[in-house]
């Protein structure tokens, strides 16, 4: 979810929405906030994303094959890059609705970062 500022959002999903923090990582210039709201998807805070839309990330077991699916139908790549967990790729849709696919191929990733609560 983008964020103009983060530590502002993680105290309105924590404080009166309720949710617990799972992490706050201050690194390269921007924050990212991790919060459970409950039993669905957790939210992420990031304050390096543009734009107003969330990215709704998906984990696929493969994603070179996930990627040469969406291109036989006509899906033209935006780009690859890395996130903690492994590659990943975003993409937008054509009314601009953002997704996000990664392969995770670092399994420790969210034992890694759970509990870090950086100042």
């Amino acid at each position: 979810m983008p964020s103009a500022d983060v530590d502002e959002d993680e105290a309105y999903y924590t404080g009166v929405l309720g949710g617990e923090l799972i992490f706050r990582v201050r690194a390269m210039g921007t924050t990212v906030s991790r919060v459970r709201l409950g039993a669905g998807p957790d939210v992420l805070l990031a304050g390096h994303l543009h734009g107003e839309r969330p990215v709704l990330v998906y984990r696929v077991d493969d994603l070179e094959a996930a990627l040469a699916g969406l291109r036989d139908r006509g899906w033209s790549p935006v780009g690859t890059f890395e996130i903690p967990h492994g590659p990943c790729c975003a993409f937008e849709s054509p009314n601009g609705h953002r997704f996000a696919l990664y392969q995770l191929v670092r399994p420790g990733a969210d034992e890694h970062f759970a509990g870090r609560i950086d100042e």
